[in-house]
C-alpha cells in the first residue's frame, strides 16, 4: 500500500465518520479534534491514521466502512499501518 491510497482510505473514513454524527461525536469526544482541526488536519497523516486507528479499535463502525467502501477490513489494516509509519 503505498502513501497516497493510504491517505485516500483515511479521507474516505474521515468522510464517513462525518455522515454518522453519533460516531463523528465519539470520534471528536476520543481525539479532542473539533470541526475547525478536522478540516485543518484531514491533510496530515498523524491525524489520518488516527482516523483509522478509531475504526479498527470498533468492529461495528469498521463493518460498516468497509461494506460501504466495498473494501477489505484487511486494507484499512494496511493503510493504517502504512500512515503510522509501521511499513
Amino acid at each position: 500500500m503505498n502513501q497516497p491510497s493510504a491517505e485516500t482510505i483515511a479521507l474516505q473514513a474521515l468522510a464517513f465518520l462525518a455522515g454518522s454524527p453519533e460516531a463523528l461525536h465519539r470520534f471528536v469526544a476520543v481525539s479532542g479534534a473539533d470541526a475547525a482541526s478536522l478540516r485543518r488536519r484531514a491533510a496530515e497523516p498523524e491525524f489520518l491514521a488516527a482516523v483509522l486507528d478509531y475504526l479498527l479499535a470498533n468492529e461495528e463502525l469498521l463493518t460498516q466502512f468497509c461494506e460501504t467502501e466495498s473494501l477489505a477490513a484487511r486494507t484499512v489494516h494496511l493503510a493504517a499501518a502504512r500512515l503510522n509509519g509501521d511499513i
